[in-house]
């Protein structure tokens, strides 16, 4: 009798599709789901850009790159999208390219304070890291860990986004940053040590907050 062998497992990707404002979004398992509240922070973005410095957008933990393409939609911008995870920077070019953006958008996958040039400079910055403390995460089963997880203060990769906005925001640049309930405190502080203003906040209860950080000289005045 012959020896029975078994074929490999293979698990079947899901990948799902959802409407985010004018645009199409697709993701997967490993790929945090688009919020719809989220569409603000892209909004408000839109709303800014007309006014802000010559230069490109560029967006930190873009996942599937649905924030920071809305964002851009309608403006006469380029877009450098940055995510550490493959699969999330794979979505993110197919969703540029659905969206008739492929000519504008570059998707870089790696450490978002490794991949971005020491000489590159930004109109704005859009960021929406991972603000879920380490010991909260098991209370959101149905998301990815590594896209919620933000250390053991929920402010890990917030810092690393400050850091990198305030290095490569041109004068007069802004950075969009969402937090979570309650961070904003905590976080204008981190934003000051890194020369940031915080000119305005935008809460959505439960859901976070958005964040409107500018770039301020040694005297308190925006550069």
């Amino acid at each position: 009798m012959l020896p029975t062998t078994s074929s490999p497992t293979t698990t079947a990707v899901t990948e799902r599709c959802v409407r985010f404002g004018e645009l199409d979004i697709s993701y997967e398992d490993g790929v945090i789901a688009p919020r719809e509240w989220t569409l603000a922070q892209s909004d408000w973005a839109s709303e800014l850009l007309p006014t802000a410095p010559d230069g490109p957008v560029l967006e930190l933990c873009t996942g599937a790159g649905h924030i920071g393409l809305h964002a851009v939609l309608h403006a006469n911008r380029t877009l450098v999208a940055v995510d550490d995870n493959p699969v999330a920077c794979g979505h993110a070019r197919r969703n540029a390219e659905r969206a008739g953006l492929a000519d504008r958008v570059e998707v870089r996958q790696g450490r978002i304070d490794e991949v971005v040039g020491d000489d590159e400079r930004f109109a704005m910055v859009v960021a929406d890291p991972p603000w879920v403390p380490s010991d909260v995460v098991p209370r959101f089963p149905e998301d990815p860990v590594h896209a919620i997880d933000g250390g053991p203060d929920g402010l890990a990769l917030t810092r690393t986004c400050l850091a990198v906005a305030a290095a490569h925001l041109e004068d007069g640049g802004v950075l969009i940053l969402q937090v979570g309930p309650a961070q904003e405190d905590a976080v204008a502080a981190e934003a000051s040590a890194h020369g940031l203003h915080l000119h305005d906040v935008r809460r959505f209860g439960d859901r976070g907050a958005l964040l409107r950080l500018e770039l301020v000289d040694d005297r308190g005045i925006r550069a």
